[in-house]
């Protein structure tokens, strides 16, 4: 479902179509991720960046490479889920602090939206491990645009 950008509430997006955004959206090297949408809602989503090696840099640590692209697309389904439906968007700014490594497990991607105008929208994003939710591996920014 491709929408207008309108920032009139939405009641979000169900996670299949999280997923089906993941699917249809975006180039296969991030497909190759196997990122998974977890939750969503009005103004958030929630991803799963499953661990693999094949993304474990020297050290045995999750590259961050692999968490910025995360940070990213969870930006994307967040964004989608407030507008009820993907419109077409791009990132103009995004930064990430790196906290902690993550070695062989799974991080949850949480992009939650600050502001979401007409023509830009801003998200904080936290990745963090399941066990520890409070104790964040990264946090991001990002900043998109619609174009038009």
């Amino acid at each position: 479902m491709t929408t207008s950008p309108n920032p009139a509430p939405s009641k979000g997006l169900a996670p299949a179509e999280g997923d089906a955004i993941l699917a249809e959206r975006f180039a296969p090297w991030v497909q190759a991720l196997g990122l998974s949408v977890v939750e969503t809602g009005p103004r958030h989503a929630v991803l799963r960046l499953p661990w693999s090696d094949q993304l474990a840099r020297d050290g045995g640590g999750l590259s961050g490479q692999a968490m910025m692209a995360a940070a990213d697309t969870a930006t994307v389904v967040a964004i989608s889920s407030a507008l009820g439906g993907f419109a077409p968007m791009t990132t103009v700014q995004q930064s990430i602090t790196f906290q902690r490594a993550a070695r062989d497990t799974d991080l949850l991607v949480t992009a939650r939206l600050t502001k979401l105008g007409r023509r830009i929208a801003f998200a904080e994003i936290t990745l963090a491990t399941p066990d520890a939710p409070d104790d964040p591996v990264a946090h991001a920014t990002t900043v998109y645009a619609f174009p038009g």
